[in-house]
This record gives C-alpha cells, structure tokens and sequence, in this order.
C-alpha cells in the first residue's frame, strides 16, 4: 500500500501523526490542499487504499472491502510508529475512509499505537442511503478511456458535481492524480475495476446488518469526533446526522451550504472547519 506523506515540521518522525483516508473511487491526493495546511504542525500520512492510486492491486476482489482495508492501517500504523513512535493519533475519513476511522476508533483491543485521539467524519456515518450507493455504482468500475486530461475532467465534473463548487484549477488539480496513461493511449482512471465487485454485490439486507455493526462500533467510540456534512448529501441525511450527534462521541458537526456528498476539503472553510479541530490544546477539540 502506498502512502503520501507531508511533513513541515522540522521533525522526520513528528510524534503527531495525522492520517487521511480517502472516499471508495478516489487517492490519497485528494487531501493535498488539507495536508499541506497541517503538515507544519504534524507528520500528515495519506494513503492510496490498496486498488487505488499508486498501491498494488488484489488478486481477489473479494478483498475490496473494509476489514482488509483497516488491517491495512494497522500495517501502516506499525510501521510508522516503528520509524517514530506516534503520541498523538488523529484521524481525517472522507466517505469509506470514515468507515474505516470509524472501525479502528470503535473496536476495543486493536493494536494501535496509540488511541485515536479525534476522529474527523466527512460526510459519512453508520447509515448509508441506499439510493447513494446506487447512484455511485452505476459509475464505478465502467471501463472509460479518455483523449486528453481536460476531458477526464470533465467527464468526472460530470458525476461528482455534488462535490460542490469549485474553480476550474482546483478541479484539474483534483482530476490529474486520478488519471493513469492507458496502454491504448490517452488516460484510464487510477483504480482497480474490480473494486466494484464486492461493492455491487451488496444487497440491501446487507447493508441494513452493516448498519447494526457500524452504530455499534460508532457508540464505543471514546475520540472526539468532528462530523461534517454536505447540506444536499445524498448519503449521510440530516436525520442520521441527527441522531450519529444525540449518541456515542456527541461529535460537534460542521455543515456547508452547496455541497452535497462528499466535501472535498479544498475550500478554504472546510479546510478552516478541520484544521481547528485537529489542532486546538488537547481537551478543547472544538469546531
């Protein structure tokens, strides 16, 4: 598994160590525009979720989901707490990188080196609308081949407008990591297809039995959590948000006005909104 890692404090193994997680078709680049704000006061570690970016890709797609992927950060987590030991633990999941901060916060006994001390929830909570994750499979795993980078990222301005808006070079600068050089020519997207396999063979009857498991993974958080929100989010609803704030961590919730499911931490409130949780005194993590 691949990892980005940014890092502007003057310490190479910086005991504050800040993990970032991407959503299921995305990078750990995405987080480029967040990093590079906490990367003076933290060592700030993005991963490519194995399938995607610059990590190998699985010889069973049957392995493309979450309890592989959280093995995977505990793999991670060992190893960079073997360069440096870790002090403080913090922790940013966008979408199904939520759900994995969410399985590592809230599952007592994991061999962490050190508690999640906050937990930043994007847009994503124990309850998934399965209409969202309809919407997300038509698209996922499609065979496309584009001709030049500006059409690759206009083809996926045209399924990820919920993101909100944003100018025309941050896009790009979000599209670019996403592209890999096709054989044929022209450009492929970075992920393995086959990620979409285990996620079109869910069933709604499954998803509801993974909704029981998340909330109770999510009530045994004991990190302080952030939890943000896109105000037209098709898949954390304002009703689940209600109740992820009446129970378990009580997070503190950040909402943006234009934005529907995901955020993308690269406007500069949402980057204010994370950036000032993660790093105020231990004790007054607020948003």
């Amino acid at each position: 598994m691949a990892y980005w890692e940014w890092n502007a404090t003057g310490d190479p193994v910086h005991p504050h160590v800040i993990v970032c997680v991407h959503g299921l078709s995305r990078q750990g680049r995405d987080f480029d525009t967040l990093a590079a704000a906490l990367a003076p006061h933290a060592r700030v570690i993005c991963p490519d979720v194995v399938g995607r970016g610059e990590s190998d890709w699985l010889a069973d797609p049957q392995g493309y989901q979450i309890p592989l992927y959280a093995a995977d950060m505990l793999a991670l987590l060992a190893q960079l707490h073997q360069q440096g030991p870790i002090a403080t633990l913090d922790w940013v999941g966008t979408s199904m990188g939520g759900l994995i901060g969410m399985l590592l916060a809230g599952q007592p006994g994991l061999p962490l080196p050190a508690p999640v001390r906050r937990l930043v929830l994007n847009d994503v909570g124990p309850v998934l609308q399965w209409q969202a994750l309809q919407r997300i499979g038509q698209y996922l795993g499609e065979p496309v081949r584009f001709a030049t980078e500006q059409q690759a990222a206009n083809a996926l301005w045209a399924i990820s407008t919920s993101f909100g808006p944003h100018t025309p070079a941050q896009w790009l600068a979000l599209s670019r990591p996403m592209l890999r050089p096709a054989p044929e020519g022209g450009f492929r997207l970075h992920y393995d297809p086959a990620i979409a396999v285990p996620f079109k063979a869910l069933t709604p009857q499954a998803a509801q039995e993974g909704e029981a498991l998340m909330w109770q993974l999510y009530d045994q958080i004991t990190a302080q959590v952030l939890l943000l929100r896109g105000r037209q989010s098709d898949l954390l609803t304002a009703q689940t948000a209600e109740q992820m704030r009446a129970r378990g961590p009580h997070p503190a919730m950040v909402e943006f006005d234009g934005v529907g499911h995901a955020p993308t931490l690269m406007a500069s409130e949402q980057v204010a909104a994370v950036t000032r949780f993660l790093l105020a005194p231990t004790g007054t993590g607020t948003a």
